[in-house]
């Protein structure tokens, strides 16, 4: 069913998404070239954006480039021959990305890096999450629960720089922790695509060079930690280690209501794709972002206009108060796998 859902978001947004259509369209003309739908996270952030055009009024087209640097290029070339007022892009590969937003802005187009940080100065806006925090409370809630013990540090893809952005901010939190001998990092890796599967296989290696002693696996998003309990599990020790995620993904908030999985990240979508829009209007309209703030790309070593979204650490204390009670989640779906005796009160 769910690759089912997938398999018909992708076909739709294939068909160049327009919110609107007509001949003598008049609307304002924003592309949107996201990365993936493969995950829960990403179809939040297609549909948050497509109904924020249709409450705008504006004339969308979205494409999806199911994972692949190159489909993304040739996607960001159609759209600028469409005559797309502004560009959002959710790069694949932050570095290969910096040529999509040269080929914008030598037409006049802007352009808006969406939730990952591309590697180039011409953006007009990094529009994301507060990313340096998220890996902050990451690493504090690890800390917190594990003081002392092995560490697996599961970073995402080494193409995002959202990946290397928590891995600084991870690293920080953890560095007096290891300096002091109290915890040690006994294995680390970047996961191509941020892949489950990928994940499943790396902290089945950790393990088995660890003799299962491991008290944290430190992982960046919950699809990967979907796959870092799967590793657990099969050992009989899910619930017994410590396992971080971002997103606020369905599968990971049961997970934590059956206490699999520590925490996550929750990261309401609605306004992240939202302000995204609004600024893409702005800029078509040749109107200032006036509510930038300058974030250091530090794989670039400049600084770039950025609006960056407060975040919220979740866990089995906090569910009820936080994505259920801003109808992110629905009460039956969170606590689905916990028995009706074991679950809280109903809000």
């Amino acid at each position: 069913m769910k690759n089912l859902l997938y398999a018909a978001m992708f076909a739709a947004a294939m068909i160049s998404l327009s919110c609107g259509s007509g001949t003598k369209d008049t609307r304002l003309k924003i592309g949107f070239a996201m990365d993936t739908l493969r995950e829960e996270r990403w179809q939040r952030d297609h549909d948050a954006f497509k109904a924020a055009c249709e409450r705008m009024n504006v004339n969308c087209i979205i494409t999806v480039a199911d994972t692949s640097a190159e489909k993304q290029a040739n996607d960001v070339d159609n759209l600028l021959t469409q005559g797309i007022d502004a560009l959002v892009i959710a790069p694949h590969d932050a570095t290969q990305a910096a040529t999509m937003v040269d080929k914008a802005k030598a037409q006049g187009v802007p352009v808006i890096s969406y939730d990952r940080l591309i590697n180039s100065d011409k953006i007009d806006a990094y529009i994301s999450h507060q990313v340096p925090v998220i890996g902050q409370k990451i690493a504090e809630y690890a800390l917190e629960h594990a003081p002392k013990g092995n560490y697996v540090m599961v970073y995402g893809a080494n193409t995002d720089n959202n990946a290397h952005i928590m891995k600084k901010s991870e690293l920080a939190v953890l560095q007096p922790a290891i300096d002091k001998g109290d915890i040690k990092i006994v294995a680390d890796q970047f996961i191509d695509n941020w892949a489950p599967d990928e994940a499943l296989k790396f902290a089945e290696n950790a393990l088995t060079s660890n003799n299962d002693n491991v008290q944290a696996m430190v992982v960046s998003n919950d699809g990967m930690a979907g796959g870092v309990i799967e590793a657990l599990s099969n050992r009989n020790l899910a619930g017994k280690v410590i396992v971080t995620g971002q997103d606020a993904g369905i599968a990971a908030l049961q997970n934590i209501a059956e206490g699999k999985q520590s925490m996550t990240v929750y990261k309401p979508i609605i306004p992240l794709a939202t302000k995204a829009l609004e600024a893409a209007v702005k800029l078509a309209k040749k109107e200032p972002l006036t509510d930038t703030k300058p974030f250091m790309n530090d794989a670039i070593k400049k600084e770039i206009p950025a609006i960056l979204l407060e975040v919220i650490s979740v866990d089995k204390s906090n569910l009820l108060d936080t994505v259920i009670k801003d109808g992110y989640a629905r009460y039956e779906d969170v606590y689905k796998n916990v028995p009706e005796a074991d679950r809280p009160k109903r809000p």
